[in-house]
């Protein structure tokens, strides 16, 4: 592009003047009325000590910090890639996004910003009484104001002028830069994404709730407390800050084994990449196909097995499922060389473990995400061999194949990122804190500045959330798998192109795929869409069934049926698009694992009696500890 204006520089200098010149009218507008007043009228001894002792407390434990980060400095002293190994560095991944622009976009547009900014004037004025020196005479109604926005829900935001027309500038500001993007000409879709994904990362980083003496709420706490959620907030910051990573819930609330992935089984097969956990039954017959669940490596397996009242493994189990699961350990050093056919053949290890096991000929199957892609390529690879009948079916939950409408992990994935990333696993793994920071950035307001306001400015404990444990439980990726992931997989979308990829010595070509499968794809998938999901219809040549659940990448597919949430839709799965497959699709309320159940069911519907070798641990065999088992407690 022969236009390169910096869009991030132009948009960030368009909010940093913003700032300022609400600063400027917010001292004029809030003099003799709001926080100065309020700090003239003094303090008496006993608050005076509060503050001093509030001030004390926060010097104190940056104090601690500095020390602790200075120590840790030292011992970090001339490993390789010590710099490049603090979490907070994510960040530069984004800069390689924020280039090329056409020039004089703004230029041109700043008539009509200055123009706008006059009218949102007028907006205000027309609740602000002129003759009462800037006090507002009555607050007006959220649903009276030209914007909403639940940062700015709490009545605080309009109870005064300054705030008002604080948050309402802010929020056409940003809308504004966001539809500069969508306008401009010269960018091609992928780059026009990427710019856009950038600006509303940037606006929301730069949103007014966000900052202490921009925020009416957290000023308000601030002197209701003397500084009290201040001191909370510092910890928790120093404390997210040491171990490099945002924290999301109580870390004290949850343990491994107890209160989470508690469903009992045993460790029954181990190799350095996965340990297989056959979970025990809990009703006289099983099917006589057993289960084998794949997830992602991305996280942790307990995903799917939560609180007991949320655990997908338990429920399978009490349904008469032989549940067997994969536990994949997180990356060190020692894994270096790790690729995709280590995952491929792990999986067709399990496979064939769990057959001589339980001495059958063939066993059902689960892929979720990354998981799923790949059980999509083993499958491709046993039916070139000949060995399809190993596997009776497979299920895939928010699994892509086609990678062409990926979602907004695609503007993470080009060139210059690829190699900063590379850049950040000098020791052969990728940190999970990284990927972590990544999946919390296309959920930045729920995920970032959420937490920034409730647990550092406004000092709140955090809660006791099991959903959110897991998602900080964080893994390690092999750096050459993901690399190669990333470039083969995302960017050049070669797993559709029939023997255009290997593993294990075998072309992959997914129209060799004839497998009964059962695809789940979530409505509201940002990580997975389910345009992207609905495409692997397109490539296999087996029976299919699609099935579309409300909610997202998680929430989509751990919806227990006793929660009595969400819905989900059936119809046509040979529908030309997933938009003709809504169109004809029939609506179903709550969960959709019943559903699956069936289909199941409808595969081979054989049972035998739970005993011998389907109980795990029982006489005369041979088991290695108790589920869930080493590997998912290491990190």
């Amino acid at each position: 592009m022969a236009q390169d204006t910096d869009l991030m520089a132009a948009a960030g200098e368009g909010l940093k003047g913003f700032f300022d010149m609400q600063g400027e009218a917010m001292r004029e507008m809030m003099s003799g009325n709001g926080l100065e007043s309020l700090m003239a009228k003094g303090m008496d001894a006993g608050e005076l000590t509060e503050w001093t002792a509030t001030g004390a407390q926060l010097q104190q434990l940056w104090l601690d910090f500095a020390t602790h980060q200075a120590q840790s400095a030292a011992e970090k002293a001339g490993k390789q890639g010590a710099g490049l190994l603090d979490p907070a560095q994510w960040l530069v991944i984004s800069q390689s996004m924020l280039g090329q622009m056409p020039k004089g976009m703004f230029e041109a547009s700043a008539k009509l910003a200055q123009d706008q900014m006059q009218l949102w004037s007028g907006v205000m004025q027309s609740f602000v009484a002129g003759a009462t020196g800037g006090k507002m005479t009555e607050a007006p109604e959220a649903a009276a104001l030209p914007k909403s926005d639940r940062r700015f829900a709490d009545p605080a935001w309009r109870a005064h002028p300054a705030f008002l027309l604080l948050h309402q500038t802010y929020l056409m500001l940003a809308d504004y830069f966001r539809q500069a993007v969508r306008n401009v000409d010269g960018l091609d879709r992928a780059k026009r994404q990427q710019l856009e994904f950038a600006v509303t990362a940037l606006a929301e980083a730069m949103s007014p709730d966000n900052f202490l003496t921009l925020n009416p709420v957290v000023l308000k706490r601030t002197i209701d407390t003397k500084g009290a959620n201040l001191v909370r907030g510092m910890q928790h910051l120093i404390n997210d800050m040491k171990r490099g990573q945002l924290t999301h819930t109580d870390p004290q609330a949850f343990r491994l084994g107890e209160n989470l992935a508690a469903t009992p089984g045993k460790v029954v097969h181990e190799t350095p990449l996965y340990q297989l956990i056959h979970y025990s039954p809990s009703t006289s017959e099983v099917l006589e196909v057993p289960l084998v669940i794949f997830p992602p490596w991305i996280n942790r397996f307990y995903i799917l097995d939560l609180t007991p009242k949320k655990s997908f493994i338990k429920w399978a189990v009490d349904q008469g499922l032989s549940v067997f699961v994969v536990s994949w350990k997180s990356a060190d050093e020692t894994m270096g060389d790790v690729v995709w056919d280590d995952y491929i053949r792990a999986q067709m290890d399990a496979i064939d473990h769990v057959r001589a096991r339980l001495d059958v000929p063939a066993v059902h199957t689960i892929g979720y995400c990354v998981a799923g892609t790949t059980l999509a390529a083993t499958l491709a690879i046993q039916s070139r061999r000949g060995e399809a009948d190993k596997v009776k079916s497979a299920t895939f939950f928010t699994a892509q194949v086609d990678f062409e409408k990926s979602g907004d992990l695609k503007n993470f994935i080009d060139e210059g990122q690829l190699e900063m990333i590379g850049q950040l696993s000098p020791q052969g793994y990728l940190d999970g804190r990284y990927l972590a920071a990544a999946f919390n950035a296309l959920r930045g307001r729920d995920l970032i500045w959420n937490y920034v306001v409730n647990n550092y400015l406004l000092g709140e404990d955090y809660p006791a959330f099991d959903l959110l444990h897991w998602n900080g439980d964080v893994t390690n990726l092999p750096s050459k798998w993901h690399n190669a992931y990333l470039r083969d997989l995302y960017r050049d979308n070669k797993l559709v192109l029939p023997d255009a990829l290997e593993a294990d010595g075998t072309p992959i070509d997914l129209t060799r795929v004839a497998t009964p499968s059962f695809v789940q794809a979530g409505r509201e998938d940002h990580i997975a869409p389910a345009e992207s999901v609905w495409r692997i219809t397109k490539h296999f040549t087996g029976p299919m069934e699609f099935l579309l659940a409300g909610s997202g990448h998680i929430a989509g597919v751990v919806n227990p049926p006793a929660a009595g949430k969400y819905q989900y839709w059936v119809g046509d799965s040979t529908a030309p698009s997933l938009k003709a497959f809504v169109e004809s699709a029939t609506e179903h309320p709550g969960s959709w694992w019943p559903h699956w159940l069936e289909w199941l069911h409808r595969q081979s519907d054989a049972r035998v009696p739970a005993t011998g070798k389907r109980v795990p641990g029982g006489k005369g065999d041979k088991v290695i500890e108790d589920a869930p088992g080493r590997y998912v407690k290491t990190r």
